[in-house]
Order: C-alpha cells, then sequence, then structure tokens
C-alpha cells in the first residue's frame, strides 16, 4: 500500500506542475517586445519568480541563472526526508544523464583540443570536477577522474573504445556510454513498485532513439554505416528491426512500422522531409512524440515513483523551451520562427 511519504511527494510535485511554463506563457512572450516583458509574463511560475530576482544583462546570465535554478530546484527534491527510497532511486539515475553529456562533451575535446562546454549538474559537478573535465586532453584523463567519482562503470566503457582520434572511434563511445546509462537505469529500476513504468519509458526512450539515427543516416545516405550505433535495450524494435530499417528508403520506413506504435512517427518523419528537405525535422518529431509517449505512460500514475519521473522530464522540458525563447528573443529573432523546436509536455 502507498505511505506517507508518496502520497506527501506525488501531491507536492503534482502541486509544482501547476507552476511550470505552459504553452500560454510561450504565446504571451512571443508577443512581448524586451526581456523584461518577457520575464513579467512568467511571474508566477517557479522559474518565472526566481528569474526575477536576478541581474540579468546577456543570455550568458540568463544561462547561468536557470542552471543555478534547476541545480537547487533538484537539490530541494534531494534533501526531502518524506523523499520515498523508490523515488530518490529514480532521481539518482536520471541525474546521471547530465554527466554522459559532460563525458561525451569531454571525448569531443580530446579530439579537437577546444575547452568543452559542460552541463552545470550531475556526479561529476557534485564533485567540484567538472572544470578538469572539461580541460581533459585524453582518454587516460577523463578515465581517471571517472574512477574518483565513482563513476566507474563508465569509465570501463571508455577503457573498452578504442579512441584512434577518428569520427568513428567517437561515435562508437557516445553509444556506449548511452548503453551503459540506459542500462543502469534499467537495473535500478527493478525490484521497486511501478519500476516497470519507468522502465517501460526508457525502453520508448531508446527505441525513439534509434529512429532517429535510422531516419538521419538515412537520409545522408550513410544507413549501413551506422549500424553498429544502435543502442540496445529498446521496447519494442530489436537491435536487429533497426538495423534492418537502415536499408531501406525514408518513405518505406511507415509501411515497416505499420504494426507498432511508432508508425505515425516515421509518417510524420517521412512527410515532413519530403516538404521541407531539412533533416532537422528528423530531431523535432521525434523530441515531440518521445515527450508524448512518455507523457502517456508516467503522468496518469500518482503515488509512485513515476510521478517523479515524469516531474524530471517535465522541469527538463521547461528549461529547454526557455533557453530557446530567450535566446531568440536576445538574437532578435521573432519567436514564430523557433516555435518549431519547442516541446510542451502539457
Amino acid at each position: 500500500m502507498p505511505d506517507t511519504k508518496h502520497a506527501f511527494m506525488s501531491a507536492y510535485l503534482k502541486g509544482e506542475e501547476a507552476r511550470v511554463v505552459t504553452a500560454d506563457h510561450i504565446d504571451r512572450i512571443s508577443r512581448t517586445a524586451s526581456l523584461n516583458d518577457a520575464l513579467a509574463v512568467i511571474a508566477g511560475t517557479d522559474i518565472g519568480d526566481n528569474l526575477q530576482q536576478a541581474p540579468i544583462r546577456t543570455f550568458d546570465e540568463l544561462d547561468e541563472c536557470l542552471w543555478k535554478y534547476l541545480r537547487e530546484y533538484i537539490a530541494c527534491l534531494e534533501a526531502f526526508k518524506l523523499l520515498p527510497d523508490d523515488m530518490r532511486k529514480v532521481l539518482t539515475a536520471y541525474l546521471v544523464k547530465y554527466d554522459v553529456f559532460n563525458i561525451k562533451a569531454a571525448l569531443h575535446r580530446s579530439l579537437i583540443g577546444k575547452k568543452a562546454s559542460m552541463l552545470p549538474l550531475g556526479v561529476i559537478y557534485n564533485n567540484g570536477l567538472l572544470d578538469e573535465l572539461s580541460g581533459a586532453e585524453n582518454i587516460d584523463a577523463i578515465t581517471e577522474l571517472l574512477v574518483k567519482c565513482k563513476l566507474t562503470n563508465y569509465a570501463s566503457v571508455l577503457k573498452k573504445c578504442v579512441m584512434d582520434g577518428e569520427a568513428k572511434s567517437k561515435l562508437l563511445a557516445e553509444t556506449k556510454l548511452d548503453e551503459e546509462y540506459y542500462d543502469s537505469f534499467l537495473n535500478e529500476m527493478k525490484g521497486i513498485r511501478d519500476g516497470f513504468l519507468v522502465a517501460k519509458a526508457i525502453g520508448l526512450t531508446v527505441d525513439l532513439a534509434n529512429l532517429q539515427i535510422a531516419s538521419r543516416a538515412i537520409i545522408q545516405g550513410i544507413g549501413l554505416e551506422v549500424a553498429d550505433y544502435i543502442i540496445p535495450s529498446g521496447y519494442m524494435l530489436s537491435t536487429a528491426a533497426i538495423r534492418e530499417l537502415l536499408s531501406l528508403k525514408l518513405t518505406d520506413m511507415p509501411a515497416r512500422l505499420r504494426s507498432t506504435i511508432y508508425y505515425d512517427v516515421a509518417e510524420d518523419i517521412s512527410s515532413s522531409y519530403n516538404r521541407t528537405r531539412s533533416v532537422t525535422c528528423v530531431d523535432e518529431i521525434i523530441d515531440k512524440y518521445r515527450s508524448r509517449l512518455v507523457r502517456e505512460i508516467l503522468s496518469p500514475r500518482i503515488l509512485s515513483p513515476s510521478v517523479l519521473a515524469w516531474h524530471l522530464h517535465v522541469k527538463e522540458l521547461e528549461m529547454r523551451n526557455l533557453r530557446v525563447v530567450l535566446k531568440a528573443m536576445f538574437d532578435s529573432i521573432p519567436v514564430e520562427e523557433i516555435r518549431h523546436r519547442l516541446v510542451i509536455a502539457s
């Protein structure tokens, strides 16, 4: 039976979701003429109230404030004494995604010799080693740092990938890092109540990531060349099934996926690319379907760790949308021109 902790956290998180930036806020922001006016629109939301207190003159200052807000928000969740153990497992496993992003950025830096841009969240950040990771010059330096942060499983992944400076080696290492992240997350969900729901959402995320890889590769005419970069642990689509798609034309993908929940995804990708001839349409469509499918799985449940998994997704999208919209304002780009890049959770 659900206990007091689950009841409290479910009520708290649902209450917080009522205070996020919505599609209506975005519409109203699109009609504003200045940053101050845009921030006034989101006053009353949690993130909007936080930004009212900050002196902001540049986008970099705004970006720093946004990431500071998210760090403090997550720290508040972690500090709750009434946070159930299963929800804490979800939170801890989820946040490693920022470490994976930063490790990938460090890999890129080790190849091009330019200091990498990092996201100020995750285990490495909490250990005070993000700047050291950003300046890491080779794989050995990266793996040593990961061991210090007790991310030894990711250090092992890098050691197994022979990095010879070629793009193919880097891509393979990134694929293996993603595989380790999803596998570790799935393992953490075993044995907890409603863990199967979070695991299903993870599996769907992997399926869509693989469809994204396959679709982009087909468009670029390198379908079979990405066969080694498919991530296992999908929900409905096996590695073999994804590899079979790589030999198809983009217009043939919907028919092959007709018996799956991804038929509409493939149909939208095919028709959108045929209309725009832009490979970026793949990412935009995948993002929107990912959010919708994850919402259908996680959002309806209460008194469950899936409530927190959905809430983290909502806050992540809120951050992303604000960064995109406000960056457009700083660059004097009409919001309507970047609206297709937004993904609204509700």
